[in-house]
């Protein structure tokens, strides 16, 4: 039996209908994602599941005491209680049984029994069997694993911003374990070493899960069915989304050779019927035309492909065609008027060009350090870095880690605070800004284009932006107006007109629907400038980076990798494969037996394998901290912090070594 059903779901404000015909089933253990253009109606079917809105019509069926947990694209979390104690509320069940055993323990202490032993070894095993002893260290890891730090935890919920809260209910729904994770977006928020641990997470949950997401590397990792939604239907994919784009573009093609084969049929049918519907062969001509009326109503009420499914009782006897004969230049009009299948949404026309060649050295550093002066201290310093005419330099690393303030000191908004950025000749630079400051919100999108291309006429600049999905009136609202989607489109657009042979990208995909994100790598895949991009989106610095510029903020240096981002990975797993295999292989020669029958036993085995865990971590702490001192920094001070570092790390651990032995059988 399935966890969740919806048939014949649909949505409409008003006159305006958002979505019709969604029928879908989520079964135990799905792993699904939702796609399809922005406006499509993805968050509101989302709620509907949820049953946080009500279908226009359609019904949604839920097992009985399924549990659903649900993460909004902008968490709503109230009250003053710290993050820490946000988590504990979904280990409330859990909590409950420790007080209980807190209260049995009492209990015994005064007046002991053996039935009360015996009850109290069954609560405590059951305690234990959900994580009871370890549920404090789950917490830690949950939300250090989503970007937050040991000095937030105690912060009051007012304290945190508006992402720190979606990822904090994000953490609670992770740590309350539901049947079906319903997640809008869960990768906002969120920077690449925070994405990677939900990847990871979620590739070892049990329950279902159902996504809504534009980020298609992290779909590649965590999902196994595409449901492709469109106004009218929602077209199913097996697969992550790398199967999804070749089956996408197989249906695509095999719907084009249907629509050809069966309009060519059409067309002789009835010219076999204009031939002969006054001559010898009259009668069958005629009989032709009655049944090519109702094929071509068929048609146009059902498609090509769900007619060419069925056979011809079937669409002959169905209850919406209606059995008249039309005459044969109404049916010609008909059959010339049928469209094309078009299962695609909307697509973004970006023509990039370099207007003319740079040199082919584009951009060079010495000793550079970037920040802010005020500040005292830099936010990273640089080896000095070669990027070259064609190249694409992929800058990545966590949140406020420095990479805008990089792209704004090589395009000299910032001063450097040591060093130099040397410029190669003939460069033009284009910079698409992650907040987009650049547009002046109280212009209209056509005052904004003028901006940049004065000579265009207005016929020609509303052209233009339709091919950037502005169409209508729409080309003459404010700035101010457009979502965050519109902004990156118009911003795409003025960049578009630029020409520049150097393209500086913060965040280009940030917005975007996925079918928008796939034109814009197909673009910038045939550009022929140089690219320095700044982006979260794993799926566009696969294709494009030839160098990954990774910010390390712990070293406060900038490290280079001559490759793409998948050789990257390859590169990192390599240097972490020494120490998982330290961490799989502990040494634990003799194997405490359980004694079931004991309270105090209980305790000290979950203790221990507690201490493992850490024991685990720190190992592959030291030997990160050793490679970091193989290959030092070039700043004295932060060697030395290295090494008191590594002086900690190495003592925390001989602690832990000692508790572990203190903890084993005797």
């Amino acid at each position: 039996m399935s966890l969740l059903t919806a048939s014949g779901l649909a949505k409409s404000f008003g006159p305006v209908d958002i979505f019709s015909g969604i029928t879908l089933a989520i079964p135990h253990g799905a792993r699904i994602a939702i796609v399809g253009p922005n406006g499509v109606g993805k968050t509101t079917l989302l709620r509907i599941l949820v049953g946080l809105d009500e279908p226009s019509a359609g019904a949604v069926h839920r097992a009985r005491d399924l549990t659903v947990g649900y993460l909004p694209q902008e968490a709503g979390l109230t009250g003053s209680h710290t993050l820490w104690e946000e988590c504990l509320l979904a280990l409330e069940t859990l909590r409950l049984l420790e007080n209980e055993l807190t209260e049995m323990e009492a209990a015994m202490g005064q007046a002991p029994s053996d039935d009360m032993l015996e009850n109290y070894g069954k609560l405590q095993h059951e305690f234990e069997r959900r994580g009871g002893y370890t549920y404090e260290t789950r917490i830690r890891q949950t939300l250090t694993g989503l970007g937050f730090s040991a000095s937030d935890f105690n912060r009051p919920l007012p304290q945190l911003s508006g992402g720190q809260r979606t990822r904090a209910v994000l953490a609670r729904l992770l740590l309350s374990g539901p049947d079906l994770l319903i997640l809008d977006e869960p990768t906002n928020h969120l920077d690449i070493e925070a994405v990677e641990w939900l990847e990871g997470y979620l590739s070892q949950w049990e329950g279902a899960t159902l996504i809504v997401s534009h980020d298609r590397y992290f779909l590649d990792k965590v999902v196994d069915h595409i449901w492709e939604m469109n106004r009218q239907s929602m077209q199913v994919y097996r697969g992550n989304y790398s199967a999804y784009v070749l089956q996408r573009q197989e249906r695509w093609e095999r719907a084009q050779e249907i629509y050809q084969a069966e309009m060519e049929r059409l067309l002789k049918e009835l010219d076999y019927i204009k031939r002969n519907i006054s001559g010898q062969n009259t009668l069958q001509a005629k009989g032709k035309l009655r049944r090519l009326s109702r094929e071509v109503e068929a048609i146009q009420s059902l498609g090509f492909a769900a007619v060419q499914s069925k056979n011809w009782l079937e669409v002959s006897t169905l209850a919406d065609i209606s059995t008249h004969t039309m005459n044969v230049a109404e049916v010609e009009r008909r059959i010339k008027s049928l469209p094309p299948p078009s299962h695609r949404p909307p697509r973004l026309h970006i023509n990039l060009k370099a207007g003319h060649r740079s040199g082919d050295l584009v951009l060079r550093t010495k000793n550079l350090a970037i920040g802010y002066a005020d500040e005292g201290k830099p936010l990273f310093r640089a080896p000095d870095l070669l990027l070259r005419r064609g190249e694409c330099a992929a800058i990545i690393g966590p949140n406020g880690a420095g990479k805008t303030t990089f792209l704004k000191t090589l395009l000299e908004k910032l001063p450097p605070l040591d060093g130099e950025v040397i410029l190669g000749a003939s460069l033009k630079i284009g910079y698409f800004a992650q907040a987009h400051e650049d547009l002046n919100a109280g212009n209209t999108l056509v005052e904004e284009i003028d901006l940049i291309a004065p000579h265009m006429l207005l016929g020609e600049v509303r052209d233009y932006l339709a091919r950037f999905l502005f169409t209508g009136e729409d080309v003459f609202k404010p700035v101010s107006t457009l979502s965050g989607g519109e902004r990156g489109r118009l911003a795409l657009a003025k960049l578009a007109l630029t020409n520049a042979n150097l393209l500086l990208l913060d965040e280009p995909t940030n917005h975007l629907d996925i079918p928008s994100q796939e034109i814009l790598q197909e673009v910038l895949q045939d550009y022929e400038g140089t690219i320095l991009l700044v982006s979260h989106d794993r799926y566009l610095i696969d294709a494009l980076g030839t160098q990954i510029w990774e910010i390390v903020p712990d070293e406060t240096a900038l490290q280079v990798f001559l490759g793409t981002y998948s050789e990257y990975k390859v590169y990192q797993d390599a240097q972490r494969a020494e120490a998982e295999s330290r961490m799989k292989n502990i040494a634990v020669n003799q194997k405490p037996s359980r004694a079931s029958s004991n309270p105090e036993d209980r305790k000290r085995l979950a203790r221990l394998r507690e201490i493992e865990g850490l024991i685990a971590a720190m190992e592959a702490t030291l030997h990160e901290l050793g490679l970091r001192l193989e290959n030092p920094p070039s700043d004295p001070g932060k060697v030395q912090k290295l090494g008191e570092e590594y002086v900690r790390v190495q003592q925390e651990l001989d602690r832990l070594m000692e508790q572990w032995g203190e903890l084993q059988p005797s």
